[in-house]
């Protein structure tokens, strides 16, 4: 059997996607990804084939930053950090209007590649990534099933009245004006109207023989797979849901770090680990902050620098260990608490290592996952541009003191690999 993965050329997509094909693998089956160069190094280490696929303008080998983009995207991207820096609703607005051209690049093209792809590998079993607009719009018009999967909070999939790109939850910290969301909420109603026109283009070029969608941002594929845990999903939401399966987590494998290991074994005191992931580690400004929270509170801390200038972050401790790029989930094993920015793969690692969080969200989903956590009483939410040195001490503290999620227990037990592999083999995938 070949299971063919189809992923942008993004780190923090492909990972999680990849890791989901070592159930494949490790029975013995042939795993193919479709992606794009910057990711070559991440296919390859996990022993798979790869065939070129650039599905975006853009690329992410694990730590993004602008002058390292193509002309075009790298002002894209310092437009996405400014906004970040002015509020919540400025950066969803900004990433509503940008969504023409980075979610649905040359689509015709593109979605001719993918097809040719398909035919070429002659797969079995087909996993996309739910952001992966164009490869899905590829197989949904050459009638080829697939497992989509949904790499965010489930809201990343608008069912009911939702509206793509409009979060409709929010942590308690976050209080926008009400014009401002209304504005919002138009926008991102217009956004989806233009995006749908785009799809039903490209879609009447490829195969128009077939309807025009109604909405393009609600299109998923045979199988959905929320890389999430149920757990943390809204029962109410959940029941009106197409047919899917909860994956849980899908917690790589990591090579062992020397480094690391000595670090932790340095010190019976507890740790945070601290990472905003690859996008916003640029944030020094919010994680100069953090470093200060923690070093008030005299805990020790490992952090994850990414693309941030590290002469912006202050004074940092003694005993701290501060690098570009930390192995997350090795970390996360022994950590007692985690302060991020709540995207998909540190909120489901953290929720498999038992790892109670301050969340920190600046655009997307990670508002509605924030909200999930609060909720479930795993951790504290609060405004990356607002807090004070004083509110994240107050909140790293509380944290400390929360005891370790129990969802641990199940997503170790069950991991994400095997429920893909299973979930591809059921009935309701055929």
């Amino acid at each position: 059997m070949t299971l063919l993965i189809i992923s942008p050329d993004y780190a923090s997509h492909l990972l999680p996607l990849a890791t989901l094909g070592t159930a494949w693998r490790d029975a013995g089956e042939r795993v193919v990804v479709a992606t794009g160069p910057a990711t070559a190094a991440i296919v390859e280490s996990f022993g798979y084939e790869r065939v070129n696929l650039q599905l975006g303008k853009g690329s992410n080998p694990g730590v993004i930053r602008a002058e390292e983009q193509r002309k075009g995207e790298d002002d894209a991207l310092r437009g996405f950090f400014a906004a970040t820096r002015e509020g919540m609703v400025e950066t969803l607005a900004f990433q509503a209007e940008a969504r023409l051209s980075d979610l649905m690049w040359d689509p015709v093209r593109v979605g001719r590649e993918v097809q040719a792809v398909v035919q070429a590998v002659g797969a079995d079993a087909i996993i996309v990534d739910h952001l992966a607009f164009s490869a899905r719009l590829a197989l949904t018009a050459q009638g080829v099933p697939f497992a989509d999967v949904v790499l965010g909070h489930p809201t990343a999939l608008p069912v009911g009245d939702e509206v793509y790109g409009y979060p409709p939850v929010w942590p308690a910290a976050f209080t926008p004006d009400a014009s401002a969301l209304a504005a919002l909420h138009e926008l991102c109603e217009r956004v989806s109207t233009n995006f749908t026109a785009e799809w039903n283009a490209a879609l009447s070029q490829l195969a128009p023989e077939l309807p025009p969608s109604l909405d393009a941002f609600a299109e998923h594929g045979d199988l959905l797979l929320y890389n999430y845990p149920a757990e943390l999903s809204d029962p109410q939401r959940t029941a009106i849901l197409p047919p899917h399966a909860f994956l849980g987590s899908s917690v790589r494998e990591e090579p062992r770090d020397d480094e690391v290991e000595a670090w932790i074994a340095a010190s019976d005191q507890p740790y945070v680990y601290v990472s905003f992931g690859s996008f916003l580690s640029v944030r020094a400004d919010v994680l100069a902050r953090v470093i200060a929270a923690l070093r008030d509170l005299g805990v020790r801390a490992a952090i994850a620098l990414g693309s941030a200038d590290r002469a912006e972050l202050g004074d940092i401790p003694d005993g701290f260990l501060v690098r570009e790029f930390l192995p997350q989930v090795r970390l996360l094993d022994d950590a007692a608490a985690a302060v991020t920015h709540g995207g998909n793969n540190s909120v489901t690692e953290a929720m498999t290592a038992g790892v109670p969080l301050v969340v920190l969200p600046f655009s997307t989903d990670q508002f509605a996952g924030a909200a999930a956590i609060e909720d479930a009483g795993f951790g504290v939410a609060l405004a990356p541009n607002t807090a004070t040195i004083e509110q994240l001490t107050a909140a790293i503290e509380a944290v400390l003191a929360l005891p370790r999620v129990p969802l641990a227990t199940d997503l170790r037990a069950h991991p994400g690999p095997q429920r893909a592999y299973d979930a591809l083999r059921s009935p309701l995938a055929e």
